[in-house]
C-alpha cells in the first residue's frame, strides 16, 4: 500500500488540512503532559563562526546532494569487497550524510572509514552502537558493562568514566556518534530486546545514570544519543522481528518513560532515537510505528518536550516496519513524521526519488528540509569534522587498548557485584581450615578467569559442566565426587538474555542444584553470572550471589567477592521476585586477603612491567634456569603474576602458577621465623634470653652464652655450616646406619626416592650443631656470618616451646587457615612429580634427579623438615604468607599476630649488620645486591639457594617474590646471579611506579 496517499494516514492529500488537524490532535491528547519549566536549550552548535561554515557546506552542495545529507547507512568492515564498493558509491554518488558500522575489526573498520572519507564531499558522520563497549560490534575490543550491570552498583562516577573511555576509544577510530545510552526504564521482567541494557526500573536512577553517561560521552567529544524514544521498557516483544504494542496511559508515560528522556534533555543530549512501536495513544492507524507518527515524533518530542538536537530513527530495516512498506516509502514518512537522519536505510536511491516526490507533491515542505540538513551540518561542526582528520592507523592500537579499560571494566564489577541472599552468614569465607570448598562451574571450562582466580585462594577442586544444557546424568557424576566437601560453590556461566528459553538455565543445573541444597551436610552457594532476571529461578537459595555478566572483569572479581579480597556493594537494579525486589543487595566486609587487578590500579605502569618478560626469557636463553615464576603485588594487589619457560631444559613441562618450587633459604623466613614470631608474641620468647635457658642442654656447650636475638641476626658466632650429611656416607655409598632402602618405623624419612634416613637422624644432627665450633672474635665480638645453624637451633628451640613438630603447628595455625593449599615440607607425600620443578641431578649424595625432596642434604636428611630448608610452594601461596607479614599479622579476617612483631623483627637492629632478626635486607648501595637499588633500606625479605627469593617494601607496600630451579641440572650453575636476573626485576617493580607516577 502507498501510505502517503492513504486517507487515513498521518499526511492526507490535503497536506495543509491534515497537519492542522494533526497538531490540534497531539496538543488536546497532550493537554496533561506537564511543560518543562525551561525548554531545554539547542545542544548543537550555532555561532557565526559556526554557522559560517554549515552555511557554506549547505551552498556548495546540490539539491539532491542536500537530501543525501539525511541518510546514514550502514557499514560492515567484515564483509567482502563488493559491499565497501556499494557504500563507497552511495557517498560518492548520493552524497550521504553519514555511515553506521556494524559487525567487523577495529583496523579493518579504521581503513574503511578512512576510505569512505576520503570518497566524501562533505565528511561523514560515523556511528556505532557501543553501549557497554566497542566489543558490541567489533571483535579483539574492549568491553565494559551492560546497563543492568551499571544499575547495580554503587557509585555512579564509574558511568561518566566509562563514557570518557568509549568516548576515546570512538575518537580513535574516527567515530563521533554513540547510540547510547539506553534510557527506557525496564520496568517488563519479559521484555526480550532491552533487559539487561537498561539501567533497570526506577526512573529517577535511569535518567540519573544515563546524564553521566551522556556527559561522559559528549564531554570527550562523541554525540550521545538517547534511545528508545518514547521507552521501550514495558514491551514483551522483539521489534527486531515484530512491532511490539504498548498499551500505556499518558499518566504512567510521562511518570516513568518520559522522564528519563527529558532529564537527559535539559542535561544536554545532542541525539534521541526513535522506536519502533505501536502505541494508540498516539496514532490509531492500524501497525503505525512510533518512528513514523508525526503525533509523537514533532508533536511530542519537538513541541511538547522541547528537543532541538538530532532525531534518529530507529533502524529502518528492522522488519517489524520495514515489512510493510515498498522501497523508500518508509524513510519518506518517517521525514515526514519529523526525524532528522533516516538510519539503515535499505534502499536510498528509491527513497530519494520517494523523498523528491514527497516535495514536488507538497507534502514536505523544502525549508523544512533544509534547516534538517543544517542541523547535521552543525553536527559535523560540533564533531570536528571542519577540519576532519583521518584515522591515525600507527596509533590506533595503543589507543584501543588503553591499560585504563581492563581497570576501570574491573572497577565497574567490584561495585556492582551484587550478594543477593546470604542466610548462613557464609560469604565472605573467612576460616579456610574448616571449610573443605568445591567448585562447579556450568556452561565454561575449568581453566577460565573465574576458576583461576578461585584457585588462587583455595586448593579445592573445581568441576567443570561446559554444556549448561548437560543431562542429570552428568551431574550425578559429580554428586557422587562431593562428599568430602561441606561448601559447594555453584556458578552458572554462558547464560543469556532471552525469558522464554529460561536465560540459558537448564534444567538439569537447576535440578542439580536443588538436589544440593536439601543435601543438610554441605551448605551451597549459587552464582549467576548472567542476567538479573534469571534469579527468579534460583530465589530459594540460602546464599546467592549475582554476577550480572560472564565477561572476564566479572569472572575475576566474584571468586575476590565470596573470599572477602573485595567487599559486596551492589544492589539489583530490578525487581526480579516478591522474594527479590528491587535494592536487595546485602553488603558483606572486605577481609584484607590478596586482591587481583591490572598494575594501572595501583599506580603501576604494565607497559614497564611488561620488561619484567624480557629478563625472564633471558634467563631461560643464558640457562640461567629453564623457567620461573614472578608476582609482584602492591596494596594488598597481585598486579603482575606469571610464569615462563620449562621446568627442565627438555621443554617437557611447561612452567604454570601451580608448578611448586623448592623455597631453600626462603623457608627459614616463612616457615621457622613464623613460629619465632609467634612465639614472641605470645609472651613465650624473650629474644634477649640466653637460648641455652630455653635449650638447657646448651648451657654445658661453648653456646651457653648466645642470645636468641644473636642467633637470630646471624652474630652469634655460628659457622656458615658443618658436616652433617657428609658424616652419613663413604666413599662407596651411604651408611647402613643411617640409611635403609625401605621405609620403617626404624627409618622413617625419605631421603630420596628408595632411600630412608634413620628416627635418629635429626638428634644427630643437632648433637653436631651442639659439638660445632664457634668463629673467632673480632674486637671481643662475633662477627656477622649468615648460618644454617642459626635456623637449626631456632627450629630446635620452637618446637620445644610449642611441644609439637614445627611442621605440623605451622599447618594448623598458618598455612591451612591461610588457605595455603601448595605450601609444604615434603610435597609428595601430597603431589605427584609431575607438579613440583626438579632442582639438581645429585652425582655424590642421593645420586638421582632430585623432584620433590628437597634440595638442601641436612633437611633431606632429617627427614624433609629443616630450620633452615625443605618448604615448598608457588608463587601465590607464597605470596599469601607474606602479604599477612606485610601487613604486620593480620589477612583474610583473622590476626595471626597481635603485637606488630614482624615490624619488630623486620628493622634493622645493630649497626654494621644489614639484617633484621631472621629477615634478610639488601644492600641498596651495591649495584648487583640483592634487591634494586632503587627500592628503600625498609626492605626486607630473603632469598633461597635453588634461585628463589622473596623482598617486602612496607613504605610503597610492594611484594616481589621470584622462584626458580637455576640448580637443575648442576648446584653449580651461578648464572642467576652472574646475569644478576632476580635483582633486575626487581628494578622494573620501581622503574614502573615512577613511569605512572610520570603519566599522572
Amino acid at each position: 500500500m502507498n501510505s502517503l496517499n492513504n486517507p487515513v494516514g498521518l499526511i492526507r492529500t490535503n497536506f495543509r488540512l491534515g497537519l492542522v488537524a494533526v497538531l490540534l490532535l497531539a496538543s488536546g491528547l497532550l493537554l496533561s503532559f506537564s511543560e518543562p519549566k525551561k525548554l531545554p536549550a539547542d545542544p548543537l552548535p550555532a555561532a557565526p563562526i559556526e554557522m559560517a561554515w554549515v552555511d557554506s557546506v549547505f551552498n556548495s552542495l546540490t539539491p539532491e546532494q542536500r537530501l543525501g545529507q539525511l541518510f546514514m547507512v550502514a557499514a560492515y568492515s567484515n564483509k567482502e569487497r563488493a559491499h565497501a564498493n556499494r557504500i563507497e558509491q552511495l557517498v560518492r554518488n548520493q552524497a550521504i550524510g553519514g555511515v553506521m558500522f556494524l559487525q567487523g575489526g577495529p583496523k579493518r573498520q579504521a581503513l574503511m572509514t578512512n576510505r569512505l572519507q576520503a570518497a566524501a564531499q562533505v565528511p561523514l558522520l560515523i556511528a556505532m552502537d557501543a553501549e557497554w563497549g566497542l566489543d558490541m560490534r567489533l571483535d579483539s575490543s574492549a568491553h565494559f558493562a551492560k546497563q543492568m550491570t551499571l544499575g547495580a552498583m554503587d557509585d555512579e562516577k564509574y558511568v561518566y568514566r566509562m563514557g570518557r573511555e568509549i568516548a576515546r576509544k570512538m575518537r580513535a577510530l574516527g567515530v563521533h556518534i554513540s547510540f547510547a545510552p539506553v534510557i527506557d526504564v525496564n520496568s517488563n521482567p519479559s521484555n526480550p530486546v532491552i533487559g539487561n541494557r537498561s539501567f533497570g526500573e526506577n526512573q529517577e536512577k535511569v535518567a540519573k545514570l544515563g546524564i553521566q553517561y551522556i556527559k561522559g560521552l559528549q564531554d570527550n567529544g562523541i554525540m550521545a544519543v538517547a534511545k528508545h524514544f518514547p521507552g521501550h521498557g514495558d514491551t514483551d516483544t522483539d521489534s527486531h522481528v515484530a512491532l511490539p504494542v504498548i498499551n500505556t496511559d499518558l499518566a504512567r508515560l510521562t511518570k516513568v518513560d518520559l522522564f528519563p528522556f527529558q532529564k537527559s534533555f535539559e542535561a544536554g543530549v545532542m541525539g534521541v532515537m526513535v522506536a519502533h512501536l505501536y502505541m494508540p495513544l498516539f496514532d490509531t492507524t492500524n501497525a503505525r510505528t512510533t518512528t513514523l507518527s508525526y503525533n509523537l515524533v514533532t508533536g511530542l518530542l519537538k513541541d511538547k518536550m522541547g528537543f532541538k538536537g538530532l532525531v534518529f530513527t530507529d533502524a529502518l530495516n528492522m522488519k517489524s516496519v520495514s515489512k510493510i512498506y515498498n522501497d523508500g516509502e518508509l524513510d519518506a514518512q518517517a521525514l515526514a513524521a519529523g526525524n532528522d537522519v533516516l538510519l539503515f536505510s535499505e534502499d536510498v536511491p528509491a527513497a530519494l526519488r520517494r523523498i523528491r516526490e514527497a516535495i514536488t507533491a507538497g507534502k514536505l515542505k523544502q525549508d523544512d528540509i533544509d534547516l534538517r540538513v543544517k542541523k547535521i551540518l552543525r553536527a559535523k561542526y560540533w564533531a570536528g569534522l571542519s577540519q576532519y582528520k583521518p584515522v591515525r592507523l600507527s596509533v590506533l592500537h595503543d589507543s584501543l587498548n588503553r591499560p585504563s579499560t581492563r581497570v576501570l571494566a574491573q572497577s565497574i564489577f567490584e561495585h556492582a557485584i551484587t550478594v543477593v541472599k546470604n542466610e548462613d552468614k557464609l560469604l565472605p569465607f573467612k576460616r579456610l581450615d574448616t571449610l573443605r570448598i568445591a567448585a562447579i562451574t556450568i556452561g565454561t571450562h575449568a581453566e577460565g578467569p573465574y576458576a583461576t582466580i578461585f584457585n588462587k585462594y583455595q586448593p579445592g577442586p573445581v568441576f567443570a559442566v561446559s554444556d549448561r544444557y548437560a543431562p542429570d546424568s552428568t551431574f550425578g557424576r559429580i554428586r557422587a565426587r562431593l562428599r568430602g566437601y561441606n561448601v559447594v560453590v555453584v556458578s552458572l556461566h554462558n547464560m543469556n538474555n532471552t525469558p522464554a528459553h529460561n536465560y540459558g538455565l537448564g534444567d538439569g543445573a537447576l535440578n542439580f542444584i536443588k538436589q544440593l541444597q536439601a543435601n543438610t551436610r554441605i551448605k551451597t552457594v549459587v552464582v549467576a553470572m548472567g542476567n538479573a532476571y534469571a534469579l527468579k529461578f534460583l530465589e530459594n537459595s540460602r546464599t546467592l550471589v549475582c554476577g550480572y555478566e560472564d565477561h572476564y572483569a566479572g569472572q575475576i572479581v566474584v571468586p575476590q567477592v565470596l573470599f572477602g579480597a573485595l567487599p559486596a556493594r551492589g544492589k539489583l537494579p530490578v525487581t526480579v521476585s516478591p522474594l527479590l525486589p528491587v535494592g536487595t543487595g546485602i553488603a558483606t566486609p572486605e577481609l584484607n586477603r590478596l586482591r587481583y587487578a591490572a598494575p594501572e590500579s595501583e599506580g603501576l605502569d604494565s607497559r614497564t612491567l611488561a620488561l619484567i618478560d624480557n629478563i625472564a626469557l633471558e634467563s631461560q636463553t643464558y640457562a640461567a634456569a629453564p623457567g620461573c615464576q614472578v608476582l609482584v603485588a602492591k596494596n594488598g594487589t597481585v598486579v603482575f603474576d606469571q610464569s615462563y619457560g620449562y621446568c627442565t631444559y627438555d621443554q617437557s613441562q611447561p612452567v604454570t602458577s601451580s608448578t611448586l618450587y623448592d623455597l631453600a633459604s626462603v623457608t627459614k623466613v616463612a616457615g621457622t621465623l613464623q613460629a619465632v614470631m609467634y612465639l614472641k608474641d605470645q609472651g613465650k620468647l624473650d629474644l634477649d634470653e640466653k637460648v641455652a635457658t630455653y635449650l638447657p642442654e646448651l648451657a654445658r656447650t661453648n653456646k651457653r652464652e648466645m642470645t636468641v636475638r644473636e642467633v637470630l641476626l646471624h652474630q652469634a658466632g655460628l659457622k656458615p655450616g658443618i658436616p652433617t650429611w657428609e658424616r652419613t656416607i663413604t666413599s662407596s655409598g651411604l651408611k647402613p646406619t643411617f640409611y635403609a632402602s625401605t621405609r620403617s618405623d626404624d627409618f622413617p624419612n625419605e631421603v630420596a626416592p628408595g632411600e630412608y634416613s634413620t628416627k635418629a637422624a635429626d638428634d644427630s644432627v643437632w648433637a653436631w650443631t651442639m659439638r660445632s665450633s664457634l668463629m673467632p672474635k673480632i674486637k671481643g665480638k662475633y662477627p656477622v656470618e649468615y648460618s644454617d645453624l642459626s635456623f637449626i637451633i631456632m627450629k630446635r628451640l620452637s618446637e620445644k616451646l610449642l611441644g609439637e613438630p614445627i611442621h605440623v603447628f605451622l599447618q594448623d595455625n598458618f598455612y591451612r587457615p591461610l588457605g595455603l593449599g601448595s605450601m609444604t615440607y615434603n610435597p609428595l607425600q601430597r603431589f605427584p612429580k609431575s607438579c613440583i620443578a626438579p632442582t639438581e641431578k645429585d652425582t655424590y649424595f642421593r645420586r638421582g634427579l632430585l623432584q620433590g625432596t628437597v634440595h638442601d642434604q641436612t633437611a633431606a636428611l632429617v627427614g624433609g623438615v629443616g630450620g633452615h630448608a625443605g618448604l615448598f610452594a608457588t608463587a601465590n601461596d607464597l605470596a599469601v604468607l607474606m602479604q599477612m607479614n606485610l601487613q604486620n599479622g593480620r589477612y583474610g579476617g583473622i590476626t595471626y599476630f597481635q603485637n606488630p612483631v614482624v615490624s619488630e623483627f623486620a628493622r634493622v637492629q645493630t649497626a654494621g649488620n644489614r639484617r633484621g632478626l631472621g629477615w634478610d635486607h639488601g644492600t641498596p648501595e651495591k649495584a648487583e645486591g640483592p634487591t634494586s637499588s632503587l627500592s628503600p633500606p625498609s626492605t626486607f625479605g630473603h632469598t633461597g639457594f635453588t634461585g628463589t627469593c622473596v623482598w617486602m617494601d612496607p613504605e610503597n607496600k610492594i611484594l616481589y617474590i621470584f622462584l626458580s630451579n637455576r640448580v637443575y641440572p648442576d648446584a653449580a650453575n651461578n648464572k642467576l646471579r652472574q646475569y644478576n636476573i632476580r635483582t633486575r626485576i626487581h628494578d622494573v617493580i620501581y622503574k614502573a611506579m615512577a613511569a605512572a607516577k610520570q603519566k599522572d
